[in-house]
C-alpha cells in the first residue's frame, strides 16, 4: 500500500492486484473519513472516462462512501479537469476521477482532487493510504448495505455538470471569434468526445471530429495524444488549420500543424509563453516544466528572455513550483499544460483554446510558430522491469549511465527513471547526433534488461 500512489493518482490493470472492487470500496470509505478529518462535508463528486471497467468501479466506490456515512454525486463520463473545476465551484468535499489517462482500456485508476481544485500533496496521499488500509473489506458489506448504496448512487446523478464545465471554458474564450478556422479534433474515444466539439463550435470554428465513438474498449487505441498518426494524415488530406489530440481523460493535449507535423508539449509551452510575454501576462516572466523537456526548448526560452524552472516528472510538481515561484505557465513535454490564471490543473481543451489565441495573436500558421526553436535529437525508450530497486544502488546501471554522461558532456543529457504508474524503466538521452543517442539508449536498456529481469 505504501507505493499505492504513482506520479498521477492510483493506477493499474482493472480487476488486478491494485485496481479492483475491493480497493474502490476501501477508497470510498477513506475519502469520507478524510473529509471528516478535514471537517468538510463528506460529499464526493465522481466522474469517469469511457473505459468498460469504470461503472463497476464507481459502484463499489459509491458503496464505500455510503458505508462511511457520505454520499457521491455522479457526473458520468466527463474530462478529468472538469472534476477539478466542479469540486471547487460546487463546494464539494472532494472530487474523484476514475481513469487511467492515456493508458489503454485494460487499465484504470483513481485521481483525487481537493475542494480547491488541486491534487493531493505527498503528505495527504500518505494519509489517504493509511485510511484505505484501515477501511473495511468489501466482503463485510451486507446485501442491505449494497442495495442502499446503489439507490443513493442512482438518486444523486448530477445536474448536467458537463454543461457547467463547458460554460466555464467558453467564458475563458468568450472574446475569441474562431470563425474561419478549421480544426480537427481527435477525442481518443474518451472523455472529451461529447464536450470538446461543442465548445469549439460555439466559438465559431469549423470542427471535424475523429475518434469520438467510445465503446468501452477503444479508448486511446491507435488515437489520441499518444498516437497522432491518423490525425497527422487527416490534417494534410482535409487541409485544416490545426489538429488537436486529447488523451483519454482530457487533461493533456498534443497539437498537429497544418502541414501534418506533430508538436510536443514543449512547443505548446514555448508558443504560449511568447504570446503571454508580449501581452505582459506571463507572471514573473517564468515557465516551469519537468526534467523531460527538450534542451532546445529550454534554450529557446532563454533566447526570449524568459526564466525557466525545472521540476520532477508530473503535473503536481509543476503546479507546486508555479505556486512557490509565483508563475502562471507550466507543463510537461507529454502535453500536460497548466495555465494557472485560468485553471488549477492540466486541461487539454483549455490548452487548445490558448493555442488558438496564439495563432490569432501572431496571425501566423502553427508550423511557422513551432519552428522558432529546433528540438535536439532525443530518444526515449521504455524497458519492462520485474522489480524497481533504487537505481542509485545498482552499480551496473550507474556505470552505464556514467559512460553516457561522460560521452555527451554538456552537449547532451541522460535521464533514467522508473515509470510512476507501470512496471517500466524509462531511458531518455538527448544529444546532437541521433545515431549516437540511440546507441547509448540501447546500451543502457540492455543493462537494465540483464539486471532487473
Amino acid at each position: 500500500m505504501k507505493k499505492l500512489f504513482g506520479t498521477d493518482g492510483i493506477r493499474g490493470l482493472a480487476g488486478g492486484e491494485i485496481i479492483n472492487e475491493d480497493l474502490a470500496f476501501r477508497l470510498g470509505q477513506a475519502l469520507v473519513r478524510y473529509c471528516q478529518i478535514k471537517n468538510i462535508k463528506p460529499e464526493i463528486i465522481v466522474g469517469r472516462d469511457t473505459r468498460i471497467s469504470g461503472p463497476f468501479l464507481e459502484t463499489s466506490l459509491s458503496r464505500g462512501v455510503k458505508r462511511a456515512g457520505g454520499q457521491t454525486i455522479s457526473t458520468g463520463v466527463i474530462p478529468t479537469p472538469a472534476i477539478a473545476y466542479l469540486a471547487k465551484s460546487e463546494k464539494a468535499g472532494l472530487g474523484l476521477v476514475i481513469s487511467a489517462s492515456h493508458n489503454t482500456h485494460e487499465h484504470n485508476g483513481f485521481k483525487i482532487f481537493k475542494n480547491n481544485g488541486t491534487k493531493l500533496t505527498d503528505d495527504e496521499e500518505e494519509t489517504m493510504v493509511k485510511l484505505i488500509i484501515a477501511a473495511d473489506d468489501l466482503n463485510t458489506l451486507t446485501r442491505a448495505d449494497a442495495t442502499a448504496a446503489e439507490i443513493k448512487f442512482r438518486e444523486k446523478i448530477a445536474n448536467n455538470y458537463g454543461e457547467k464545465y463547458a460554460q466555464f471554458l467558453k467564458n475563458i474564450s468568450e472574446a475569441d471569434n474562431l470563425t474561419g478556422i478549421k480544426i480537427i479534433l481527435d477525442c481518443a474515444n474518451g472523455a472529451t468526445s461529447a464536450v470538446a466539439p461543442e465548445i469549439y463550435e460555439k466559438l465559431g470554428a469549423r470542427v471535424e471530429i475523429i475518434f469520438n465513438s467510445p465503446d468501452g474498449q477503444n479508448i486511446n487505441k491507435d488515437c489520441g495524444s499518444e498516437h497522432t498518426e491518423n490525425l497527422q494524415k487527416a490534417m494534410v488530406e482535409r487541409e485544416a488549420d490545426i489538429g488537436l489530440a486529447f488523451d483519454g481523460d482530457g487533461d493533456r493535449l498534443i497539437a498537429v500543424t497544418e502541414k501534418g507535423e506533430r508538436l510536443t508539449g514543449d512547443h505548446l509551452l514555448y508558443i504560449c509563453a511568447k504570446m503571454l510575454k508580449e501581452k505582459n501576462e506571463l507572471k514573473n516572466n517564468l515557465v516551469v516544466s519537468t526534467v523531460m523537456s527538450n534542451l532546445g526548448f529550454i534554450n529557446g526560452l532563454k533566447n526570449l528572455g524568459i526564466k525557466y524552472s525545472q521540476t520532477d516528472v508530473g503535473d503536481q510538481p509543476v503546479y507546486n513550483a508555479l505556486v512557490a515561484e509565483e508563475g502562471s505557465l507550466g507543463g510537461e513535454e507529454s502535453g500536460h499544460s497548466i495555465f494557472l490564471d485560468q485553471h488549477t490543473t492540466g486541461d487539454g481543451i483549455l490548452s487548445g483554446l490558448m493555442l488558438l489565441k496564439v495563432i490569432k495573436h501572431f496571425n501566423q500558421p502553427l508550423s511557422e510558430l513551432a519552428k522558432e526553436f529546433p528540438l535536439m535529437p532525443k530518444i526515449l525508450l521504455n524497458f519492462k522491469v520485474k522489480s524497481k530497486p533504487d537505481l542509485s544502488t545498482v552499480p551496473e546501471i550507474n556505470q552505464a549511465i556514467k559512460e553516457a554522461e561522460d560521452y555527451f558532456g554538456d552537449q547532451g543529457r541522460v535521464l533514467v527513471r522508473y515509470s510512476g504508474t507501470e512496471p517500466l524503466c524509462r531511458v531518455m538521452i538527448e544529444g546532437r547526433d541521433e545515431k549516437e543517442v540511440k546507441a547509448y539508449v540501447e546500451k543502457i536498456g540492455e543493462v537494465i534488461n540483464n539486471v532487473l529481469n
